[in-house]
């Protein structure tokens, strides 16, 4: 059982920098790789980065590129997802979730435990 909690998300203004936590608990963590998705109401969860606790594997949808960066702390079991210059259509829930290692890291599918999401509402 993995449990996973997100904070960090809020209402910013369009050009501004959020840092998204993904704080995990619970047994055989170094099982599980991370991953961040985001989902807009009426649309399916969308693919945003995944990383591995010992950080040496770490991957970002083309959309990412440049803006997204994902990072961990395994002292502290949590995982960040940094964006910068945000834009009004990074609207969106943002949600971390745990896979097992191996597993293909941009299907929702591959992923057994799932955080409640954080709320990112950027203002134009």
């Amino acid at each position: 059982q993995v449990m996973l909690v997100e904070s960090g998300g809020g209402l910013v203004q369009d050009g501004s920098s959020l840092r998204l936590s993904c704080a995990a608990s619970g047994h055989s963590l170094r099982a599980y790789a991370i991953g961040w998705f985001r989902q807009i109401p009426g649309n399916e969860r969308v693919f945003v980065a995944t990383i591995n606790w010992d950080g040496l594997v770490s991957v970002s949808a083309d959309f990412a590129e440049g803006r997204f960066t994902v990072s961990g702390d395994s002292a502290k079991n949590t995982v960040y997802l940094q964006i910068h210059s945000l834009k009004p259509e990074d609207t969106a829930v943002y949600y971390c979730a745990a896979r097992p290692t191996g597993r293909e890291y941009s299907d929702v599918r591959s992923y057994d435990y799932w955080g409640r999401g954080t709320q990112v509402t950027v203002s134009g």
